[in-house]
């Protein structure tokens, strides 16, 4: 069986473990968002240099209408992917806070265990102090 101390010291480990797995989900999506952001505005950029490269050209024009409608599926796909990535990264941010409320309660748990214990052996140490002087104090008063 954990002594309660082990047990305590344990159950911190585990939630900041959970918390740094939390952090690194959490960057990995933002790193995943960002990644698609900057495909979104690439994406644009190139729609930009296609319609400027399309001009007055007929030719060009009728390939230019078939990439400009690959194009708008493209930006769609990215904007619903952009939108579960944000929304998975809400829910990320908000698990990661609860992991971190969580470890808090155990180290502040921890911390005020710490000096209850402090508390009560100063109080156990007065107390053999004073047992010492008074059986000072008996005996010179009897000798």
């Amino acid at each position: 069986m954990l002594r309660p101390m082990k047990g305590r010291k344990l159950l911190i480990r585990l939630h900041e473990r959970e918390v740094d797995e939390k952090r690194k989900q959490l960057a990995e999506l933002d790193r995943l968002l960002d990644s698609l952001k900057a495909q979104a505005n690439s994406l644009e950029a190139e729609l930009l240099r296609e319609q400027a490269n399309a001009g007055g050209d007929p030719n060009a024009l009728m390939t230019y209408d078939a990439y400009a409608l690959a194009v708008i599926e493209r930006r769609k796909n990215l904007a619903a992917t952009i939108a579960d990535v944000e929304l998975r990264v809400t829910r990320a941010r908000d698990e990661l806070a609860d992991a971190f409320r969580e470890l808090k309660k155990y180290e502040i748990a921890e911390a005020n265990y710490q000096r209850r214990k402090a508390r009560d052996e100063l109080r156990v140490e007065q107390i053999t102090l004073d047992d010492v002087a008074i059986e000072g104090f008996r005996r010179k008063s009897s000798g």
